[in-house]
């Protein structure tokens, strides 16, 4: 470790400090869990992980704009937390096969103690 800690607390730093991510990792960490960070890009994450649908009836659902939908489903697009696929003329998104995808699933079903609907 090219570190010396201020006090020495008898616990394993050396080993935690060598198997930490670099910065950029946790960045790119911190810019997913910033994804459920705004209420109503949760619900539409949520809403995602049991249907595939479209712009306008995700902004029918969830009783917002299709301008205001598609602003969050970009974000979470480029996150890589939903997938989305052309059918016809329209886009249509639903969860991604990923983990951190899988995990906030868990994430926001286990704090809202609750099952998935599916």
């Amino acid at each position: 470790m090219d570190k010396t800690l201020p006090h020495d607390h008898h616990q394993p730093v050396e080993t935690v400090l060598a198997n930490m991510p670099d910065t950029g990792r946790f960045a790119q960490a911190a810019a997913v869990f910033q994804q459920v960070s705004d209420g109503s890009r949760l619900r539409i994450f949520w809403f995602l992980c049991h249907c595939e649908e479209c712009v306008s009836d995700i902004a029918a659902a969830m009783g917002m704009s299709s301008a205001a939908v598609s602003h969050h489903l970009k974000s979470l697009r480029m996150h890589g937390l939903i997938t989305s696929r052309r059918v016809g003329k329209e886009m249509h998104y639903t969860l991604a096969d990923t983990g951190p995808a899988k995990l906030l699933h868990r994430l926001i079903e286990d704090y809202l103690e609750m099952n998935c609907p599916l």
